[in-house]
């Protein structure tokens, strides 16, 4: 029986993560941070699409994860492979259900996000609430 090599695992080689009050402000600001860090660190993919798509979880979690004395965590991380993480934290366990909305603009944030990410999920987190994670690829070759 001949032994097929296993995938190796992608490595982070960029990891960022910080905390944020559960303001409406804070949209504007996480959007502003993960445009400076990705322009930093020099990510290959569509960095605006990186942006829209931080900034709708952001929004997301400022307006049904809001519990007070609590703040929200936003973590993005590159892997060797251009895979971005990016992952936002509240302290709400539940995850609102992603479907079309036929009147105005609120509530299609999700929406946005699964049309441009590759992935998006959920997990609860150990303690208090839940983290939304969402992955884009680098460049399509």
């Amino acid at each position: 029986m001949l032994d097929l090599p296993q995938p190796i695992p992608a490595l982070l080689v960029h990891n960022w993560t910080l905390g944020y009050p559960m303001t409406p402000r804070t949209v504007r600001l996480a959007r502003l941070h993960v445009h400076r860090r990705l322009t930093m660190w020099n990510w290959p993919g569509d960095i605006e699409d990186a942006v829209l798509v931080t900034s709708e979880l952001v929004a997301n979690a400022v307006v049904h994860g809001r519990i007070p004395g609590h703040e929200l965590r936003l973590r993005i991380a590159e892997a060797d492979d251009h895979l971005l993480t990016i992952e936002v934290s509240d302290p709400v366990p539940t995850f609102p259900e992603v479907r079309p909305r036929s009147l105005g603009e609120r509530g299609r944030g999700l929406i946005v996000v699964q049309q441009l990410a590759d992935s998006l999920d959920w997990f609860l987190r150990a303690g208090v609430g839940k983290t939304v994670r969402a992955q884009l690829s680098g460049p399509k070759d």
